[in-house]
């Protein structure tokens, strides 16, 4: 397989490869071990202690989608990965839970899928949330809402769609009976790179088995007391599709935080920017001073007051990550410089 058909293009092509030493692509990242795509075919493949040792933090381990320089074992299909190779796109989120930490979902892809049930989870907060992650990403956003065969109104949730995620495409499919299918041609080509993103049982695993064709990712049905999904899929892993694109399938997930994300912020609300520019102070934050702009437009109708609070939320909640990875990082600091000391000590002893 040519690298070009795996997602290689001209932002990797000046990158030197050591003697004995070839270029490959994370398929799939499990505990202890990555599965690799190279054009000597796939490797099972570990991380050298020194990029162990460098990592600060998860950022700086593979991860589904990454470009890795592997050297692989005579005689094997293993090898050890080297070094990873610059990211073009990083799409990243908080790690679920209380633990202030980011967690790298894939990189270098070219459009975000962002999967939604227009049965289970259809809000237009939600996906206002997603919007600005894949924004962040530098990837192009596409919403595609799914299981329009169970929606009684889908040019109402279409429309509202739009709306709400401004200058971004949005579809209506239904992956199990093929409706509007067609629609993903425009967007997956020959080494282009996609990922899915959704809540679990949006339908991600049934849209990749029906762009291939074939039942290949487990589906499950979601539960009907509630209409929640199953988690089908429990790790992201990379598949390469019949006509040449790839697509990255992801666990659902249930928490989606930011982490970053301000020009994502900027790009996802910037009717509201547009709006402010005619308020009376400069920095107006629209929470009801004298001469808000954006007030008269809520009070127009012309924008939805649920997507003001919205952006407000969002925006406290960037703050808020804001100020504690700023301790964080001196904190990381600290522990780094004290573990290169040690490691320094313990080489001039054994000398």
């Amino acid at each position: 397989m040519r690298l070009s058909h795996l997602g290689w293009n001209s932002f990797f092509e000046n990158q030197t490869m050591p003697p004995g030493c070839i270029p490959g692509r994370i398929s799939e990242e499990n505990k202890d071990f990555y599965r690799v795509l190279s054009e000597q075919g796939e490797f099972l493949a570990q991380i050298t202690g020194k990029i162990r040792f460098r990592a600060e933090d998860r950022t700086g381990l593979p991860a589904v989608g990454d470009w890795v320089i592997l050297n692989p074992k005579p005689g094997e299909q293993r090898a050890m990965i080297q070094s990873i190779l610059p990211r073009r796109t990083i799409l990243k989120r908080k790690i679920a839970g209380r633990i202030l930490d980011q967690q790298i979902l894939c990189t270098n892809v070219d459009i975000v899928f962002l999967i939604v049930s227009l049965i289970q989870d259809f809000n237009l907060r939600r996906i206002e949330r997603y919007l600005t992650i894949a924004w962040e990403s530098g990837a192009q956003p596409v919403i595609i809402l799914n299981k329009a065969d169970l929606c009684s109104d889908v040019t109402e949730a279409v429309g509202a769609s739009e709306n709400a995620a401004i200058g971004v495409s949005v579809h209506a499919v239904s992956a199990t009976n093929g409706f509007a299918m067609q629609i993903f041609s425009q967007y997956l080509e020959s080494g282009k790179t996609a990922v899915l993103l959704g809540s679990s049982g949006s339908g991600k695993s049934t849209i990749i088995n029906a762009l291939l064709n074939r039942m290949v990712q487990r589906v499950a049905p979601v539960r009907e007391s509630d209409h929640h999904g199953r988690h089908t899929t429990t790790s992201r892993q990379m598949i390469l599709l019949p006509d040449g694109a790839i697509v990255i399938d992801t666990p659902g997930m249930r928490e989606l935080g930011l982490w970053e994300s301000s020009e994502g912020m900027a790009v996802t609300f910037s009717d509201l920017a547009t709006f402010g520019q005619n308020c009376k102070f400069r920095d107006c934050s629209h929470k009801g001073e004298p001469g808000c702009a954006v007030a008269d437009v809520i009070r127009s109708g012309e924008l939805a007051e649920d997507r003001v609070q919205s952006f407000h939320k969002l925006q406290a909640e960037l703050k808020f990550i804001e100020s504690k990875t700023n301790i964080s990082e001196k904190l990381k600091a600290k522990a780094y410089a004290k573990r290169m000391c040690k490691a320094h000590k313990h080489l001039y002893k054994n000398r």
